[in-house]
């Protein structure tokens, strides 16, 4: 069967198209035919190299850690699955950038790590839902939940956990200010649900979110990291909570805690999907939960491009460039 692998860490160049065998599944796992796969972002930093990894990964990686498909067969012990079952997945056990392997036409998964799709979701919104969903989750639900006369910052309001957060917020009765790279992202990011839209690129978004609401955001969301986190510090009202959840453009840098009382007794949180893709009954219950408000419209999962997996370097390309807005699938 075909696979991205990259042999080495570096730029698009390294994804490359191969064959590889794949062997039966084996005790308690589930082959998989891929029918739409993801492109997250981590998957550029797995690529890039140096994304949390404490020591040099194992060449050569099939990157990836988030497709839809269908349950082709199944190995012993498996009993709760059969062929033909639509299917999802998102991560193996514990941190997604480890155990990728879903660039691919097919492969072998854990049972346990499967969800099933129901019939009023496709394949695309299924596999741009997953670990985007979760991320917009971990947020909503356990760090900062929105409510009405709430206004919230978020930035990157038309990526793809950045346009399901801005609904979410918006369904929950909050105000949401969304930054965007472009005016055609700001268009998106209003459909979406914000109230207002800043182009960062063009105005100081400091400035800007201050015109709209002088004593500040309530809270601020933000999946960009180097570029946008830090100086949002100045725009956030008073006890008001900070939420990095990504780093498009790098880590935040160090921030000193005393500025956080100085800039107005701020708190900051940087959650993690681990909470739910370590814990089978936990990611269901929030995949359950992520396509019911999704088949009742609450969320609409935007697929901003879909390339074929030869094509692999392109889409890579073109989500580091920030060309397009929603969620980037590659179909095998």
């Amino acid at each position: 069967m075909k696979a991205i692998r990259i042999h080495a860490h570096g730029g698009p160049e390294q994804l490359r198209l191969e064959d590889i065998d794949l062997p039966a599944p084996g005790p308690g796992q589930v082959r998989v035919r891929h029918t739409a796969i993801a492109l997250n972002f981590s998957d550029i930093n797995v690529r890039r190299g140096g994304f949390y990894q404490p020591e040099p990964m194992a060449m050569p990686i099939i990157p990836g850690n988030e497709a839809a498909g269908v349950v082709a067969s199944v190995g012993p012990g498996v009993d709760d699955w059969r062929p033909g079952q639509r299917v999802a997945y998102v991560g193996m056990d514990g941190p997604f950038y480890h155990h990728t392997g879903a660039y691919a036409q097919e492969r072998n998964v854990p049972a346990d790590r499967l969800v099933a799709v129901p019939d009023a979701i496709s394949d695309e919104q299924a596999c741009g839902l997953l670990l985007k969903g979760t991320t917009a989750a971990s947020i909503i639900e356990r760090v900062f939940p929105p409510r009405a006369g709430q206004v919230i910052l978020i930035h990157a309001a038309a990526s793809g956990v950045g346009s399901i957060l801005t609904q979410w917020a918006s369904h929950l009765g909050a105000t949401v200010i969304g930054t965007a790279g472009s005016p055609a992202k700001a268009e998106a990011a209003r459909r979406h649900g914000a109230a207002h839209t800043i182009l960062y690129r063009e105005v100081d978004f400091v400035a800007a979110v201050k015109q709209i609401v002088p004593e500040g955001a309530h809270a601020v969301f933000d999946g960009v990291g180097k570029d946008t986190f830090v100086r949002s510090m100045d725009c956030t009202a008073p006890f008001g909570t900070l939420v990095n959840y990504g780093n498009a453009s790098g880590h935040v840098p160090p921030i000193d805690m005393i500025d956080l009382a100085i800039k107005g007794s701020l708190s900051i949180c940087r959650p993690g999907v681990h909470y739910f893709l370590k814990d089978a009954a936990r990611l269901r219950a929030a995949a359950g939960k992520l396509f019911d408000l999704a088949a009742r419209g609450v969320l609409r999962v935007e697929i901003g491009a879909t390339y074929a997996l030869a094509d692999a370097p392109q889409a890579h390309i073109d989500a580091e460039a920030g060309r397009h807005a929603g969620s980037i699938v590659l179909r095998p």
